[in-house]
């Protein structure tokens, strides 16, 4: 429980900043998880009270680039559904799998994002996708999308970064619009994780309604910032954030 309002103030603080790099972005959870440690909670109950205040910001952010979403509606349907399944899946897992399972696997998917990220030209033509113009790799997309979503219901942390990195692997479009779409696809897994997570896990519901409006001001403003920034400048902004997320994991 919270004893003081510096701890208030860090919550609205941090809340906003994380709602405003989800959005750009990608990783902007790992400022709440620290934080809501830093209150005294446990780790089971900060992750879980982290993942279910992270949705309202990407409401913002959604609802800010819902125009870039438009023109692909079959791959809307089966991202949005792969990343509702697999969300409900990873929240059940982080209810019955062991706490070493986390420690070991999530730092090696934050790193493995920021190598996907980096290096996606590279692997694009090694893959042999010609343009913008090219199908998407169906396949490819939606058991990404599937997997990163069950991390996301496991641990919310980062979610976007490898949300994005999947996106513009196995999706050919620009950068902006896979950016609205990885914002869409966080909104739908953490309005899951909210439902399954309020039925099963011990959330601080206070420290949640502290997060919530400051997250869907940062998402907001996050979402109309992103439409702004150079597709480059976005991707090694991505890529700069995974990295930090996978050694600050790796060494917590």
């Amino acid at each position: 429980m919270f004893t003081d309002w510096l701890e208030l103030a860090l919550l609205v603080v941090v809340g906003f900043l994380s709602g405003a790099i989800n959005a750009v972005a990608g990783g902007g959870s790992l400022l709440v998880f620290p934080a809501l440690l830093a209150t005294g909670m446990s780790p089971l109950v900060a992750n879980v009270t982290n993942s279910v205040a992270q949705g309202p910001g990407f409401v913002g952010a959604a609802i800010s680039q819902r125009k870039d979403l438009a023109g692909t509606p079959r791959r809307m349907w089966l991202t949005t559904v792969a990343a509702a399944v697999g969300s409900a899946l990873g929240c059940v897992l982080l209810m019955v799998l062991p706490g070493k399972v986390f420690d070991a696997v999530v730092p090696a998917l934050v790193g493995l994002s920021a190598v996907l990220m980096a290096f996606q030209n590279t692997i694009r033509k090694w893959l042999g996708t010609p343009g913008e113009d090219a199908p998407d790799r169906t396949v490819l997309l939606t058991v990404g999308i599937f997997l990163a979503s069950i991390y996301g219901g496991y641990f919310g942390g980062a979610r976007s970064v490898i949300l994005i990195a999947i996106l513009v692997l196995a999706a050919t479009d620009s950068m902006r619009r896979l950016n609205a779409l990885k914002s869409w696809l966080g909104m739908i897994g953490s309005a899951v994780t909210l439902v399954v997570y309020a039925l099963i896990a011990p959330v601080d519901w206070i420290a949640v309604l502290m997060l919530v409006p400051t997250t869907v001001l940062g998402g907001f403003v996050g979402g109309k910032l992103a439409q702004k920034l150079p597709s480059n400048l976005l991707r090694y902004l991505v890529v700069v954030i995974a990295a930090g997320v996978a050694i600050y994991m790796a060494l917590d």
